[in-house]
């Protein structure tokens, strides 16, 4: 009887085991993106312009590989957990300043009709709900803003980000995060908070949000150490377009874009409001930074799927800055993919850029406004600037 009874134990552990197991999901998951590429203008050791042809990976999309899963706990709630990873091919070194899961690493909970709470490392509210509704989103850094200084690109994460997602409730989505700063005795040094909405009827989509980052409220920490150290979200001052203004109190970007598709074609507009804000600290380390500079960028772009498999796109993007210096870039960018399956697409892409106005430098000192395509971080030395890629893109 012992024999029996322990056996019966073993087949019921082994299928609630085998219950629980069924109930649970960890996928693997990953992009491979790598191009040739030409750019011309682009600053060479010397600081004189040059052309620039080697190879460029994570273009469209950035190299990846990543663990998603779920737990089902009942009653429609779910455990969820992401940890992604940023490489460059060329290279096997580790993106995003080398972190280990730079892209995302959160975890949280979720439910069908609650929503879901997520803590960690995360994309913000504009990123999730108003960039899929870009040129970016089908094309990249070629078709994005100057110096991606809009975060249209995605160059920037947040860490130490409490987020939560609303349910889809008759089209209408919205999302608000925040991210605490974690400095002793000052609660919002480094913080950074954002919420976006999104709605869908047929085959019309528009989405609006607003994102602020703070820099730390320490001068000796805003004199010696990048943006990206001391407060919880890495701004965009990897190019000569707001290298002057990294001293920055707080960034602040609003952003709305519209999508409709028509058939074949998908017409698409945005608009963003960029401002990089002074203290007495930023002026005191830049003296040439004395006043709120201003960014307003438009974009459009036009998607042609001349078959199913072959995507066509042709976009515009205009920025402009006033405040402690006046500039204007104007932008056109073409674009192709085409599948060669499900999971391999081949594309083309160039960009022609121009420039026009000043700069303000890193120094307090201003120069000639170059041009800079996307978040290449391709700087020039001349008003213009050429780009033109080659790639082929694997996902599993």
């Amino acid at each position: 009887m012992k024999r029996i009874a322990l056996s019966t134990l073993s087949v019921a552990l082994l299928a609630a085991a085998g219950a629980a197991h069924a109930q649970s999901s960890v996928t693997l998951y990953g992009v491979i993106d790598e191009s040739i590429q030409w750019a011309h203008n682009t600053v060479d050791a010397n600081g004189n312009n040059a052309n620039l042809f080697g190879l460029y990976a994570g273009n469209i999309s950035g190299d990846r590989w990543g663990l998603k899963g779920t737990e089902d706990l009942g009653g429609g709630l779910k455990a969820i957990f992401q940890l992604e990873n940023g490489f460059d091919l060329n290279t096997g070194a580790a993106g995003q300043g080398g972190r280990m899961f730079g892209r995302q690493a959160f975890v949280g909970l979720t439910h069908d009709q609650y929503g879901t709470v997520t803590l960690g490392r995360q994309y913000d509210p504009l990123v999730d709900m108003v960039q899929p509704l870009t040129a970016d989103n089908y094309f990249g850094s070629t078709f994005t803003t100057p110096g991606d200084i809009d975060n249209n690109d995605n160059s920037s994460r947040t860490n130490n980000a409490i987020k939560y997602v609303s349910p889809v409730l008759s089209g209408f989505q919205f999302e608000g995060m925040y991210a605490l700063g974690g400095v002793a005795g000052a609660t919002g040094s480094g913080q950074t908070w954002a919420a976006a909405a999104t709605y869908g009827i047929g085959s019309f989509n528009i989405a609006a949000g607003y994102f602020r980052a703070d820099n730390s409220s320490s001068f000796a920490d805003r004199s010696t150490s990048a943006w990206s150290t001391v407060s919880t979200s890495g701004a965009v001052f990897d190019n000569q377009i707001t290298e002057g203004f990294q001293t920055a109190k707080s960034l602040g970007i609003a952003s709305v874009a519209a999508q409709y598709v028509a058939g074949p074609f998908t017409f698409g507009v945005r608009y963003s409001n960029v401002q990089f804000k002074p203290d007495a600290y930023s002026t005191a380390l830049n003296p040439g930074f004395a006043s709120t500079e201003r960014y307003n960028i438009a974009a459009g772009f036009l998607g042609y799927q001349v078959t199913p498999a072959m995507l066509l796109g042709l976009g515009y993007t205009y920025t402009h800055g006033a405040g402690n210096v006046s500039n204007t870039y104007h932008q056109v960018s073409i674009g192709a993919d085409y599948n060669l399956s499900k999971r391999t697409d081949l594309y083309a892409l160039a960009a022609y850029q121009h420039a026009n106005g000043t700069q303000l430098n890193a120094d307090g000192t201003t120069s000639t406004a170059g041009a800079a395509i996307g978040s290449y971080g391709y700087n020039s030395a001349s008003s213009s600037q050429e780009l033109v890629s080659l790639g082929i893109r694997h996902k599993f």
